[in-house]
């Protein structure tokens, strides 16, 4: 009998400086047996530094056709795809042949190194493939704040993102975004 996803809840509070974004999202996180906490965190971050009323979790358990988040304008089109972690590089063309702007977020130290390098070319390809690789740290941090039940404050301002939880807080410097020469 397969196991079910653990549901979790986040009241997130967004303050993003750079964008004058300020708003309050009720999220909820379906989180598959086999995903980390500290993934989950990090996909909850992604949420927080690209927050609209459109973006949502996407259903990507079982399904490649759909990334970890994504932003569809009112006719159907994918505005913004976002990955975490180390996607193939199929996956990442077909995302960018599909969405206006591609988003990966990837935060596990060296072996993000080592799957940066190997995507290299396709950035050199791409118009619209962001890449950010969080601090290695980061990730971890981030899984010490996770609860059933959370609630955080996100202020993101010049790179830099302040999370807490009313007790902890946790700081990531964002560092800038690899993206593709021709964009």
């Amino acid at each position: 009998m397969a196991r079910k996803a653990t549901i979790y809840k986040a009241d997130v509070q967004i303050s993003d400086m750079g964008r004058n974004y300020y708003h309050d999202h009720t999220l909820t996180i379906a989180r598959h047996p086999s995903e980390t906490a500290e993934r989950m965190m990090v996909r909850v971050l992604a949420f927080a530094l690209h927050a609209h009323e459109l973006l949502a979790f996407a259903d990507k358990i079982g399904n490649d056709d759909e990334p970890d988040l994504w932003q569809k304008d009112l006719t159907g089109a994918i505005e913004l795809w976002i990955e975490v972690g180390q996607p193939d590089e199929k996956l990442l063309r077909k995302a960018c042949g599909r969405a206006r702007d591609v988003f990966v977020y990837c935060y596990s130290g060296h072996s993000a190194d080592v799957w940066l390098e190997q995507i290299n070319g396709l950035l050199a390809r791409t118009k619209n493939l962001r890449v950010v690789n969080l601090p290695e740290t980061a990730g971890l941090a981030l899984e010490r704040l996770a609860r059933r039940s959370m609630k955080l404050q996100f202020t993101i301002q010049d790179g830099q993102v302040w999370v807490s939880d009313g007790v902890e807080t946790v700081h990531i410097d964002l560092g800038p975004a690899l993206a593709s020469s021709r964009r």
